[in-house]
């Protein structure tokens, strides 16, 4: 049987790669049956009669998969953040953060529209994010007129699945819409009244850009930890992961715990004070959730 990966889904049907072009399949019912919902990102094996009669077999043990988007095996998530209009949240970005490294995704950390900054101000949001840096991740300011730059940033692309995530105003669909000449994928102006921007995505597609893939996706339409598991948190934290075989306790979970070495370290100035203090939220939010039945 031959084997291809889903890079569309619309209305029920799922459309795979395969020998350079799309078969349209559907799902056979026994998915719906187990159920089982067949994702953009997939690896499948099918049949099919002509490339508009196809059905999916199987498919094949996910590395990944999110619920928002719905989408699995992604290698790099591109974390799309403003600067302004709306204003850098770092309380949003160590949101996204946590949820990509839980997925065990690599993060990419987009900064946009730094030309709507003060010289002042672009210094000090450039203090600030030093931090982000520091602990291992991969950082570009953009511009929203530098056409050079995002051009650049194809680079990133090159043999991966990228999905692009941050909050709606942001920038995604743009940037997207400027490295894949041709797309012209829909965009909103930010509401100036509610400060953000509507969801302008309407299914999810992988692009090809370069020699990778890219997800055009919408923003995460709710930022909660419904997946992770308490004693997962510290692990989604690689300054904190980096510490923990020196925390006199195995499982420490950085609060309270005596002898711990990321309560020192963020005494000694190494661990960025309000990050931990985001840490603590998120404990207590995955604390008070809910409980699914």
């Amino acid at each position: 049987m031959p084997k291809g990966k889903i890079v569309k889904a619309l209305s029920g049907f799922y459309y795979v790669d395969y020998e350079g072009g799309q078969i349209q399949c559907r799902g056979r019912g026994v998915f719906r049956q187990r159920k089982i919902t067949p994702l953009v990102g997939d690896h499948v094996e099918f049949e099919y009669k002509d490339k508009r009669e196809g059905y999916i077999l199987s498919i094949d043990e996910r590395k990944n998969q999110l619920t928002r988007p719905p989408i699995a095996n992604v290698d790099q998530a591109i974390i799309v953040t403003s600067v302004k209009q709306p204003d850098l949240s770092l309380h949003l970005l160590d949101k996204f953060l946590v949820l990509v490294e839980s997925k065990g995704i690599q993060p990419l950390l987009f900064f946009t529209k730094m030309d709507l900054l003060t010289e002042q101000e672009a210094i000090t949001v450039k203090g600030k994010l030093a931090y982000y840096q520091r602990i291992g991740y991969t950082i570009e300011f953009l511009s929203t007129r530098d056409k050079e730059m995002i051009e650049q940033l194809s680079i990133h692309l090159n043999n991966r699945v990228s999905v692009f995530a941050g909050q709606s105003g942001v920038g995604k669909t743009s940037i997207l819409n400027r490295i894949v000449p041709g797309l012209q994928l829909e965009t909103d102006d930010i509401s100036e009244s509610l400060g953000r921007g509507k969801h302008t995505t309407r299914h999810v597609e992988l692009i090809p850009v370069e020699n990778g893939l890219v997800a055009d996706t919408p923003g995460f339409s709710a930022l909660d930890f419904k997946e992770i598991q308490l004693d997962e948190l510290p692990n989604c934290f690689p300054e904190f992961q980096a510490l923990q075989d020196e925390c006199k306790f195995r499982g420490c979970m950085h609060i309270k715990e005596p002898k711990c070495a990321v309560k020192q370290a963020l005494e000694n100035g190494n661990i960025l004070e309000d990050r931990y203090q985001n840490y603590l939220q998120y404990v207590e939010e995955i604390k008070n959730r809910k409980p699914r039945y």
